[in-house]
């Protein structure tokens, strides 16, 4: 209606414009049957009026066709303020539709998951009661009434023990587990994994079925973490052992292991195995571990510490969170941001709640890259705009970054450019796994990464060619002997990591995406994600130690 009232406003108002002219013509008649009553002519005042009344005429005229320009414009305006407003309704109905489902298949999984610990549970009380009954009617229910809880964790545990002696069959590459694990030999263990650490694959599959042959599974993990921290070492880090380090490597790997056999029990075998000894055993050693935790430098670890990593494992496998301070917690995520289990990690501890603390933490110390990733992880990308994060990095990278240019180039220049490089490698990487192509094109920064390349390898063959080539040896045999060493300093660089090394960067051999927020905090985990260890963690397990752990709540 307003439209239609504004249009017919329009047309009277060129309908007006338009009678201007009659409207002249009769002034003038007018003016002319005035002139001829007087004995001064008026033309000259006349003319005057004429070009006064044609300006307005004009000038009403050019402000009209503005006015109607203006209308246009507005019109688009408005026009595409409701196709973007439509737009965004339709996306915000698909979240809805899409959070609905997903609420939906939580709820359903968890009515089946009741279902399921209630038969059960009956299957365990229709169990026992004929055991009760055989002794006699009339001390049925005094034995049950009597029955400790101790009894029902021996049973418990008894039959997970019974259960691996039936699956013993399916430990077919490692038949030793099993036995290593039936003798609770915990260094046997760690000795046998570091001995077969080229197959850790197969080794992670198969020692969740090997630890139901141990009396008490989660005792022989805890025992396993004796030596994690080495009285011998100098620096508390342990960075400058390799065997340490693949010590504490094995230590975390056999906690996620025991988490995926814990999420393969059934509430009442969990319980037996969790048992309120082994959790006062397991939270004594968070206890003695935590003071050691706050001499480890954030920046040096890189988000990557095996340290920390090891610390929030043993909470969450063995379910003692709530007895920590989540906001301590919550500091330690930077020193694991890297590592692939830290979203799964974080929520089975509790501390969704404070990722967007955790995510800012990581922007204002320059580290965008793990920003972005746990933001995808958290659905947090409205908050933490990945592009923007991303374009940061660059410039940060940029700033130090030193000008491509022929001839010599100097170490520090040589350095920087290394930076820039593994920052555009790290940040093109980041678009491809979140699909981020559209939003920030990727052509400019290979573009930039080929310079950087070819840059670098000229010098090389620039270095190359400038050293001194070895005399070889004449046909006669006369004076060969073995070519003299003429440049001692190039020899020795071997022996040092090249200058790149000393500062942190993104490596990435394979995919590096956090899973997504799970539907529940257990067994989600299982068979879902990978990861492989720096070289700078020396050569206990290479660059193929690879696994993924669930937790437990």
């Amino acid at each position: 209606m307003r439209k239609i009232s504004a249009m017919e406003d329009t047309q009277s108002v060129a309908t007006l414009i338009d009678s201007t002219t009659s409207k002249i013509q009769q002034l003038q008649k007018a003016f002319a049957e005035l002139e001829s009553h007087r004995a001064v002519t008026l033309n000259l005042k006349w003319k005057e009026l004429e070009e006064h009344f044609h300006g307005l005429e004009k000038s009403l005229k050019r402000r009209f066709h503005e006015l109607e320009d203006q209308e246009k414009e507005f019109e688009t305006k408005t026009r595409k303020a409701q196709e973007m407003l439509q737009k965004r309704e339709a996306a915000v109905m698909a979240k809805e539709h899409d959070s609905l489902e997903k609420l939906q298949k939580k709820r359903d999984a968890a009515v089946f998951a009741i279902a399921t610990a209630l038969e059960k549970q009956r299957k365990v009380s229709s169990a026992e009661t004929p055991m009760v009954r055989n002794v006699g009617e009339s001390r049925a229910l005094t034995v049950e009434d009597k029955l400790t809880d101790s009894m029902l964790v021996e049973s418990n545990l008894d039959s997970i023990k019974n259960t691996s002696e039936n699956e013993n069959i399916e430990l077919k590459a490692y038949p030793q587990l099993f036995k290593l694990c039936k003798e609770m030999n915990s260094e046997g263990l760690h000795k046998f994994i570091s001995d077969n650490r080229k197959n850790l694959a197969v080794l992670k599959e198969e020692i969740p079925l090997a630890l139901k042959a141990a009396a008490n599974p989660a005792r022989l993990v805890l025992d396993s973490l004796d030596g994690f921290y080495h009285m011998e070492v100098p620096n508390l880090d342990g960075k400058k052992d390799s065997n340490l380090l693949g010590l504490r490597r094995t230590c975390i790997m056999l906690m996620e292991c025991l988490s995926i056999l814990l999420a393969n029990l059934d509430l009442n075998s969990v319980i037996a195995v969790i048992s309120q000894d082994v959790k006062e055993k397991a939270k004594a050693i968070a206890e003695e571990w935590k003071p050691k935790l706050d001499a480890l430098d954030v920046d040096a670890s890189n988000g990557n510490s095996l340290e920390a990593h090891a610390f929030l494992q043993l909470l969450a496998t063995f379910g003692i969170a709530s007895d920590f301070n989540e906001e301590e917690l919550s500091r330690l995520i930077p020193m694991v941001s890297r590592r692939r289990q830290t979203p799964d990690l974080c929520r089975s501890l509790g501390l969704s709640e404070k990722m967007p603390g955790v995510i800012e933490v990581l922007v204002n110390s320059g580290r965008q890259i793990d920003a972005v990733n746990l933001a995808f992880a958290f659905e947090l990308t409205e908050q933490f705009s990945p592009v923007p994060l991303l374009k940061s990095y660059l410039k940060e990278a940029k700033k130090t970054s030193a000008p491509v240019k022929a001839g010599n180039v100097s170490p520090a220049e040589n350095e920087v450019n290394e930076r820039e490089l593994a920052a555009l490698k790290a940040v093109i990487k980041c678009i491809e796994e979140h699909n981020l192509e559209e939003q920030y094109p990727v052509d400019p920064l290979q573009k930039r990464v080929h310079q950087l390349e070819k840059a670098k390898a000229d010098k090389k063959r620039a270095t190359e060619a400038a050293k001194p080539q070895p005399k070889r040896p004449r046909a006669n045999g006369v004076g060969y002997g073995p070519p003299r060493v003429t440049n001692i300093a190039a020899a020795d660089k071997t022996f040092y990591p090249r200058v790149a090394d000393r500062y942190p960067q993104y490596v990435y051999d394979r995919p590096y995406v956090y899973s997504g927020p799970a539907d529940n905090h257990g067994p989600s985990l299982m068979g879902s994600a990978t990861y492989s260890f720096s070289p700078s963690h020396g050569n206990y397990f290479g660059n193929g130690y690879q696994y993924q752990a669930p937790y437990l709540h």
